[in-house]
This record gives structure tokens, C-alpha cells and sequence, in this order.
């Protein structure tokens, strides 16, 4: 028996799927100095890790939520793990602009989970 309800585990393998990806999408650009073919051979591989939970991920689920609801659940965990990857790894700074856009987008969210309006 999982420690995590059905609800509540498909997040939590996303958000490690979604760090393994912002790694293999983004990781490389402290490596420039590194050859384009090795940077995307190591990028694939790190993907193929993401890949390992973000389908199981979603074939558990879509057993709780519907396909755009965990589409919506993906692209709101991606922005969390991309704000501290940015902030902890790459030492870029988030601003008032993107703190707006991210905001945008999860109010966007909010009406996707939201009651069907009438």
C-alpha cells in the first residue's frame, strides 16, 4: 500500500519527472563548453529517466483526473520546478513579470479543476 492516496502520487512522480527534464532541457547551459552531440547524448538519457515517471505518472492519474486536468497538473508543476531550477541551479533571478505570467497561467489552472460554468 503506497503512502500517498491515488490523488496525491501522480503529483509527486511528476514533480520528479519534471526534475529530470528541466535537468535534460536545461542542465547543459552551465556545460557550453561541452560538444553539442555529448550535451543531447546526456540530455537523452536523463530524459529517459523522466520518461520512466511521467508514464507511469499519468496511466495512474488518469484514474483520478482527466487528460486535461493532468496536462494542467504537468505545465503547473513544471513552472514550480523550473522557478527553483532558475533560482538554484543557474542563479538567474525571477522577476515581477514572470511572477505575474506564472500566476496568470495558475489562474488559468484554477478554471480547468473549477466546476463546469453554467
Amino acid at each position: 500500500m503506497s503512502m500517498f492516496s491515488p490523488a496525491i502520487l501522480p503529483i509527486v512522480f511528476l514533480v520528479i519527472s519534471n526534475t529530470f527534464m528541466t535537468f535534460a532541457w536545461y542542465g547543459h547551459l552551465k556545460f557550453t563548453d561541452k560538444p553539442l552531440w555529448l550535451v543531447v547524448i546526456v540530455s537523452w538519457s536523463i530524459a529517459f529517466v523522466e520518461y520512466c515517471f511521467a508514464v507511469p505518472a499519468n496511466r495512474m492519474g488518469h484514474a483520478v483526473y482527466s487528460a486535461a486536468e493532468l496536462k494542467t497538473l504537468q505545465e503547473v508543476v513544471t513552472l514550480v520546478v523550473f522557478a527553483a531550477f532558475s533560482f538554484l541551479y543557474l542563479d538567474e533571478r525571477l522577476n515581477l513579470n514572470h511572477a505575474i505570467g506564472f500566476t496568470l497561467i495558475c489562474a488559468g489552472a484554477f478554471f480547468v479543476f473549477k466546476a463546469p460554468l453554467r
